[in-house]
């Protein structure tokens, strides 16, 4: 049982580092949205490309279930709610490996 330890600690590192991605891009996708970035520039359009990679293939689950709200996509939240979930479970999970 001593090796989950720090297989779980990675997992949610990297969940939490996941979180932060669907942050970015759904603001990214926001500033794109009103015109406050250039898709044009090189940079941006690159890092546009590298998070929709990153996101697209966990929210077009979310986004297919998730009924149309209009121009409004929750699904990051939505994603960022069960990554919250995962979180507790794995860590409430922890907690019982080491006897609390």
């Amino acid at each position: 049982m001593v090796i989950l330890d720090p297989i779980i600690q990675i997992i949610l590192i990297a969940l939490n580092l996941y979180v932060w991605v669907i942050i970015a891009s759904a603001i990214l996708s926001w500033l794109v949205h009103f015109g406050v970035v250039n898709t044009t520039n090189q940079v941006v359009n690159t890092i546009m490309r590298f998070l929709w990679q990153i996101t697209e293939p966990a929210l077009r689950p979310i986004r297919q279930f998730m009924p149309s709200l209009g121009g409004i996509d929750i699904s990051p939240i939505v994603l960022i709610l069960l990554i919250f979930l995962v979180q507790k479970i794995l860590g409430n999970f922890l907690l019982y490996l080491h006897g609390y």
